[in-house]
């Protein structure tokens, strides 16, 4: 019997749909509208987002992907609206998030004539994608496909794009489901060394001031238990990473707060006292190490991670142990002695209470003056139970949101760590909000994030996302602003900003809003927010020169945080 044709299109939507697919992101335009064609009739399997802008798209995939676990999926058109992609792909490589964009081409055989929306995509993403692909044959369409969510998914994840050649998207085929599940010199989950296991057993049991570093690692590899069981039989104190914040609860014993620029004054300190540093999935960055040179120079170091490439990259491992963290942790929980570090444990104290008097308390819990970022970030978290999904912007927003809202559940953070995308928050939160329909997202934004991708609130209107987009407007590019006035003299270049009337705004999409100025107002307008079926913008009119604290200047060592800024 001869097998069924179709188009390179329609193959293109059996394949998603045999990947798992059920929602995706999307613009559409002429290079790709054989593929929206075929869409129109899988709208009872393919839930189809239309976005107001592709970066919006790319964003709202990456916000599914990191709530949900599965690939975010994204659907563009060639030219403009495939480099719209750009900024995406590149956050979600450095972020480790499973996306695939899926963009239109101009026919192959007008490929390098400069046609009409050409662009070289596959060169433009190969450096900041897992693997970028040009579909030119509506026969490739099936293995690209499976190739391109192995790939995502797998080992250390990340973005692929595939670049679909318009003639492949109406030439004819026989389709048949692919599913790839193994690539030639691509190794997702290295073999675990039972020597490195060993030695990484011996320098624990005999560590006297152990210190955990809990990276985004753990939430990817579904690790969160056995992170938990390993700290708790080792009585380790843990310092966690911005992404990885809520790979264990923040109300855990074991959890000393977020580490980095600005994060907690105990677990920076303390990475410069440790005997062993034991890092699970996380990759040295820049803004948790400071300067290098004395980083954790008296410390072992055990790294736990899945991708060969970081181990040394940053800072020198005495241990590396490769493997997919979830694999290695319960190894080590096995071999490992049961311990109890009280005296280590309780030397954190001294900072968090130093910290809680000169930082916390007056940022939370002021008794006059102007509303603070912290406060708010605080009074949202208490009345959502720590069960929230947390979406940031870039900025003061972010730290602030970081360091003052608390997790409960695993996948509960969303922001952009390596990229530092501003406009990311908006449709990320979206995409978040269909990653898990059942939890509240909060979004904490400044005016100049929202700014950058605020057409996105079409998005929110059209679909009636239930997001919770909480503005914390101090009408500055406050990051850039605290830089220029501990570093440039208070020379304030281009960072005070001019804000429309966001009320106005959220009211001309129909999306319900209320504006907070004074502090007795903020208990009862977070209470209608989080009652309010369906979207609300909550805009918080908070101090114009506020600043995120504690701060370890460019250029410092981690224990040289300071507390409190002189300009």
């Amino acid at each position: 019997m001869d097998k069924e044709r179709i188009t390179g299109s329609e193959a293109l939507m059996r394949s998603l749909e045999h990947e798992g697919v059920k929602t995706l992101f999307g613009y559409p335009g002429g290079a790709i509208m054989p593929v929206f064609d075929a869409l129109y009739d899988h709208r009872d399997k393919l839930n189809h987002i239309l976005v107001r802008h592709e970066q919006g798209a790319v964003h709202a995939a990456q916000g599914f992907a990191r709530v949900s676990g599965e690939v975010g999926v994204c659907l563009v058109t060639s030219g403009p609206g495939a480099t719209n992609t750009i900024t995406g792909v590149a956050d979600a490589m450095i972020d480790s998030t499973p996306i695939v964009v899926i963009a239109g081409q101009v026919g192959a055989s007008l490929l390098g004539t400069d046609a009409f929306q050409e662009v070289d995509l596959v060169g433009v993403t190969q450096p900041i994608s897992k693997w970028s692909y040009q579909i030119r044959r509506a026969e490739d369409v099936a293995w690209a496909v499976s190739r391109a969510f192995y790939l995502a998914r797998s080992g250390r994840p990340g973005p692929v794009v595939l670049d679909f050649a318009k003639n492949a998207q109406t030439e004819m085929t026989e389709y048949e489901p692919v599913d790839v599940d193994f690539i030639r010199s691509y190794d997702p989950d290295p073999e675990t060394d039972p020597k490195m296991v060993a030695e990484a057993v011996k320098l624990i049991n005999e560590a006297e001031r152990p210190l955990l570093l809990v990276g985004q690692g753990v939430e990817l590899g579904g690790a969160q238990e056995e992170l938990k069981a390993f700290a708790e039989k080792a009585d380790i104190p843990c310092g966690c990473t911005l992404l990885g914040l809520s790979a264990l609860p923040s109300a855990h014993r074991l959890n000393k707060g977020m580490l980095g620029m600005h994060g907690n004054l105990a677990p920076n300190v303390k990475t410069n006292e440790c005997d062993v540093l034991i890092a699970v999935g996380m990759r040295f960055d820049d803004r948790v190490t400071g300067k290098l040179e004395t980083y954790a120079r008296q410390a072992k170091v055990i790294h736990l991670d899945v991708d060969p490439s970081e181990i040394g990259k940053n800072v020198p491992v005495d241990v590396p142990v490769l493997g997919n963290c979830k694999r290695t942790l319960a190894l080590l929980t096995e071999l490992i002695q049961t311990h109890k570090h009280t005296e280590w444990i309780e030397s954190f104290r001294p900072y968090d209470e130093k910290e809680y008097e000169q930082v916390i308390r007056p940022e939370v819990h002021p008794e006059s003056g102007p509303l603070n970022m912290g406060e708010v970030v605080n009074a949202v978290s208490e009345a959502t139970c720590r069960e929230a999904i947390l979406v940031t912007d870039v900025g003061q927003n972010q730290m602030m949101a970081c360091r003052y809202f608390k997790f409960g559940k695993k996948r509960s953070i969303v922001t952009s760590g390596g990229m530092g995308t501003m406009g990311f928050c908006l449709p990320a939160a979206i995409g978040a909000t269909f990653g898990c329909p059942g939890r509240t997202v909060c979004a904490f934004m400044g005016d100049g994030g929202l700014q950058m991708t605020m057409q996105e609130l079409g998005t929110v209107m059209e679909q009636q996302v239930p997001v919770k987009l909480i503005l914390l407007n101090n009408n500055y590019l406050g990051n850039v602003r605290q830089w220029q006035a501990m570093f440039f003299n208070r020379r304030y270049s281009f960072t005070p900003m001019m804000n429309p009337d966001y009320m106005q705004i959220a009211a001309a999409y129909g999306i319900a809003g209320r504006r907070v100025m004074e502090r007795d107002e903020l208990e009862g307008a977070i209470r209608e927010m989080l009652d309010t079926d369906g979207p609300f913008l909550l805009e918080v009119c908070v101090v114009e020169e506020g600043n995120v604290l504690p701060m370890t200047p460019p250029g410092n060592s981690v224990n040289d945080m300071l507390l409190e800024l002189d300009c």
